[in-house]
């Protein structure tokens, strides 16, 4: 059952609160699972916070990473992984990462969230090695999928 109220804004726009929790709620389960303490931000269409959850034991500087990555995935309608081979130096995309008040992500764990192509927000996560902040991202992802079967 989708968590989708009905209300004053376009639902195409934006992930409502309900929504960013529960999306919350299956990255921490995942996080739990490989125990691992994340934080997880779930942001809107143009990147700005929805919610945000630092599990206990997670890293401070994660706040900040988890939500620049749910900002670049938004921001540029892509996971923040494929950002690492264009932003090398020589590549087109070198020097990415130090624009936007240096709040892009050139590394896993930042995925846009779509609803019928459309980015409607995203997820950031933060607080283990790249391949494990994108299998909790992942997890969340997946769970906004699900809400719309």
């Amino acid at each position: 059952m989708a968590c989708w109220p009905v209300g004053p804004f376009n639902m195409v726009d934006s992930v409502p609160l309900e929504t960013a929790k529960d999306v919350i709620d299956a990255a921490e389960q995942r996080a739990d699972e490989i125990d691992n303490p994340m934080v997880i931000t779930v942001a809107n269409a143009e990147g700005n916070l929805v919610a945000q959850h630092r599990m206990d034991g997670a890293w401070l500087a994660s706040v900040d990473i988890s939500r620049d990555k749910a900002y670049t995935a938004a921001a540029l309608d892509m996971p923040t992984d494929e950002l690492a081979e264009p932003t090398k130096p020589g590549e087109s995309l070198y020097g990415l990462q130090n624009t936007n008040q240096g709040r892009m992500v050139i590394f896993g764990g930042g995925y846009p969230l779509k609803r019928d192509g459309d980015v409607v927000g995203a997820i950031g996560v933060s607080g283990g090695e790249v391949t494990q902040d994108m299998d909790v991202a992942e997890s969340g992802v997946d769970r906004f999928d699900d809400l719309a079967e």
